[in-house]
């Protein structure tokens, strides 16, 4: 049986059955799959205690454990355990971990075609961006970019489209953004540099103690699932959206050229059916629980809040502005940019016409 055959045919039923749950050799139907006993290390950029975005790469790790037998095992180690939080992709290639889960974007300062890989301002949604990847030709254009580091990239998990995140005093004006001290990372980083805004680059398990003690004005993270665990509510009332610069952020997994080369071939593509799973498994996960957190928070005096169309408006000009730029720079980048362009201007026609046209008609807020 060929790669293909395999993901198409053997993988859907092991998705939808209760492999995940088998814990010896003897109650698998996988028990007797033929394979080396072979185990990884994986470096998460992401604390245990976010349940969804750290689980996606343990859901993964149990799914390729279930289809082997438990003889391909993958341990997760939360971020900061074995590496820094935001030097995954670094230890991912020098090999000190075989394998990593984290978002590319926060790698732009080694390349900054990395954004795409997760998302970038007035982009993609969650469904978009998997179809860009996947079907769209945006995986193969990724790992081009990532050969440098001897990494290939795999789709890990979207977050849906995110909030605009959590901030002190309320935004009315682009002035109001000028002078603000405000956690935000990738290209979107970039936009709200633009606007005025003193951009820093914190990893998740160091936002809330940074906005708690005033070094930060402001944070963005994901939306209110994650928000909430997080504790931003405590200390900051007014709760954005939209998250335009992150419209459905795809986390990454990086895999060692080198190491995935010694993997026999359908260990291989166990792997890339367990990570597709989780990529999966982690935007039903936020789907589900997003709407009762935001609930939960706004009868706590959370105030809900939307950007304004001039914030929006001046964000949008100050993508396309970095865009031109980084394109007529980076060759990389401009031939990345190409293509997910293309791509994003036909998705966006086409769901206007399908899924906005009925949402916009059916919620309860139109």
């Amino acid at each position: 049986m060929n790669r293909r055959e395999f993901l198409t045919k053997v993988i859907p039923a092991a998705v939808i059955g209760s492999t995940v749950g088998c814990s010896n050799k003897e109650s698998s139907p996988a028990a007797n799959a033929e394979g080396p006993e072979i185990h990884w290390r994986l470096a998460s950029s992401f604390p245990r205690s976010l349940d969804i975005i750290y689980g996606a790469a343990e859901t993964m790790s149990k799914y390729v454990a279930a289809m082997t037998g438990n003889k391909f095992q993958i341990r997760v180690y939360p971020g900061g355990e074995i590496v820094p939080a935001l030097q995954v992709l670094d230890a991912v290639q020098n090999g000190t971990v075989a394998m990593g889960h984290t978002a590319s974007y926060y790698y732009t300062g080694k390349n900054s075609a990395l954004a795409f890989d997760t998302s970038v301002p007035f982009g993609l949604t969650a469904r978009q961006q998997n179809a860009w990847l996947s079907a769209g030709g945006g995986l193969e254009l990724i790992n081009e970019v990532l050969s440098d580091f001897n990494i290939r990239s795999f789709p890990g998990g979207n977050t849906g489209v995110q909030m605009g995140g959590w901030f002190r005093n309320e935004i009315k004006t682009v002035n109001d953004l000028k002078g603000l001290k405000m956690r935000i990372p990738g290209v979107g980083g970039q936009v709200m540099s633009r606007l005025g805004v003193s951009v820093q680059l914190l990893a998740g398990g160091d936002i809330y103690p940074a906005l708690e003690r005033g070094a930060i004005d402001a944070t963005e993270w994901v939306g209110p699932y994650d928000d909430e665990k997080l504790g931003f509510f405590r200390v900051a009332k007014n709760y954005y959206y939209p998250g335009f610069w992150e419209p459905g952020s795809e986390m990454n997994f990086f895999v060692n050229k080198d190491e995935w080369a010694k993997l026999p071939a359908n260990y291989q593509a166990i792997l890339e059916a367990g990570m597709a799973a989780a990529n999966l498994w982690m935007t039903t996960q936020f789907d589900a629980k997003n709407p009762p957190a935001l609930k939960r928070m706004l009868d706590k005096g959370v105030k809900l809040r939307r950007f304004s169309d001039e914030i929006l408006a001046a964000g949008r000009k100050a993508t396309e502005e970095y865009m031109n730029e980084e394109s007529a720079k980076n060759p990389a980048y401009k031939k990345v940019y190409e293509s997910w362009k293309k791509f994003r201007d036909e998705q966006q026609k086409w769901f206007a016409t399908s899924e906005l046209a009925y949402l916009s008609f059916v919620s309860p807020q139109s």
